[in-house]
Order: structure tokens, then sequence, then C-alpha cells
């Protein structure tokens, strides 16, 4: 995507990102500062500030950081009256802040499942929620999360975090179904195997990378046709299009970039 240039519905729009700290949310925020957007980066580390700035510095466009909690409903309210309060009304949410968890799913008892719960379902269902409560009132908006092809297909060692990124999927669509005709769409975004500091902690070398895109039998994995690992920058510019007017018939949508790995329709 053309990023620098007027993008209808999101140049001189408010936008909030969460998550935005760094890897896929990061580059969500410089994409949305690139097309002239007011952006409201949330992060529950207080490096958003510094990555705020930086964004800041490389472009012209309003960059505005809060942190917050998201698993915390109050926490959530009070981000949104910053946000509101610096950049004006939001009319763009793009929902990136998530949580990795893995393990066998015999132990999922054992951490994971409360912290990928806690996180990636509960944190999606309060921003996204008091995202549409505010935006049906003012008859327009749209709410992208990003989840994960992890959400439909089932993963070795990712049952919690499959999960907890199902619920969050079930919940934005049955939210979308509710406000779409008030004007709010919410769609989500569903990243494969994405270069982030996230990823590269799973990793503990090249074999990694190989068998994540040339497949994995005793994993179950079936590799990336694309013979490639996603950049952030081809997640950024899926939720850009979906927050933009191009999008402006799209809602309820799940939007797979996995680069075909679990070759879904």
């Amino acid at each position: 995507m053309n990023h620098g240039s007027q993008l209808d519905g999101v140049t001189g729009a408010s936008v909030i990102v969460t998550g935005a700290a760094g890897g896929i949310g990061r580059a969500v925020a410089e994409a949305f500062a690139a097309a002239d957007a007011r952006v409201v980066l949330w992060d529950v580390a207080e490096g958003v500030h510094t990555t705020a700035a930086e964004i800041r510095a490389r472009h012209a466009a309003k960059v505005y950081a809060v942190c917050a909690d998201i698993t915390d409903r109050a926490a959530v309210r009070e981000a949104f009256d910053f946000s509101e309060s610096a950049a004006g009304d939001v009319s763009v949410v793009v929902h990136a802040a998530g949580a990795l968890a893995t393990g066998p799913a015999l132990e999922a008892a054992e951490g994971a499942w409360e912290r990928c719960l806690s996180t990636n379902a509960t944190g999606t269902m309060l921003v996204a929620s008091e995202s549409a409560r505010r935006m049906a009132a003012r008859g327009h908006g749209a709410i992208t999360v990003i989840t994960s092809n992890a959400a439909s297909t089932p993963r070795v060692g990712m049952s919690s975090y499959g999960a907890s990124k199902a619920a969050a999927t079930a919940f934005v669509r049955g939210l979308g179904l509710e406000v779409a005709g008030r004007g709010v769409r919410c769609n989500l975004v569903s990243p494969g195997s994405t270069e982030t500091a996230m990823l590269r902690q799973s990793w503990t070398g090249a074999a990694d990378m190989d068998s994540t895109i040339g497949g994995d039998p005793t994993t179950y994995r079936l590799g990336v046709p694309l013979r490639r690992v996603a950049q952030p920058q081809d997640i950024a510019d899926a939720a850009l299009f979906l927050s933009s007017a191009a999008a402006r018939h799209i809602t309820l949508h799940d939007l797979r970039v996995d680069g075909g790995a679990t070759l879904d329709m």
C-alpha cells in the first residue's frame, strides 16, 4: 500500500492502535501515521512513549501514547478518555495487543490458559466493546482486531492461544453484527507466522525458520505456500485497508494474511 499519501477514511482520522510498543502494533501505528492520521498508541509497556516519539520524529502526523492495561475495564475507559481528549473523537481502532503462551494442552492449566484468555479474549472484549459503544453513538467507525490463523486451525502446543483467539474472533463478529446497523464496521485480520520478537523468542535456530516455511509433519504444519514469513508491514497494510473507506462495505470479515499456510478459503 502506498503510505505517505491521502487515504479516505484514515487521513485526518483519530485512531487508536493497541499493542503499539512493538511488533505488529508498531507497524500498524507507523502505517497510520504515514497516512497522516492522528494516532494514539496504547501499550502496557512504558516503551510505548519512546515508540510514539520515534514515529512522531519520522512523520508529520500527531502521535500520542498512553500506558494502558487492556484487561482492566476501568483502565480501558480511562485510556479512551485520554485518547479522545488528545486526538478527538476516535473513528478507527486497530486492536493488535496480544499475548503468546505455548505448551501442551495436557498442561494448559499451568498458566498459559489464564494468560492467553485474559489478554487475548477478555482484553479484546473490553477494547472492542468500548470502541463500538462510542462509535455507535456517533453513527460511524471501524474496528479491526488482529487475531491469528491459530483461531481456526489447531496447532501443536498452542491450544490455549488458539482458544483465546477463537473466543476473540467470535466476540468481534457477534459485536459487529449488533452494531452494523449503526454504521460501525468490525473486521478481523488473522496473520500466520510473522517475523516479530514474539515469534523469534519461540525459535531456537535456523531450523525453525525452515520448518515454518517448509512445513513440519511432526507438528502437522503444512508450511507457507508463498515461501516467506510475513513481515509486520504485511499485517499493517491489511489493517489500513480494512479501516479505510475502500472497505466501507466490508464488515464481519476475517482476512487471512498467512501466505496460504492454512489453505482456508
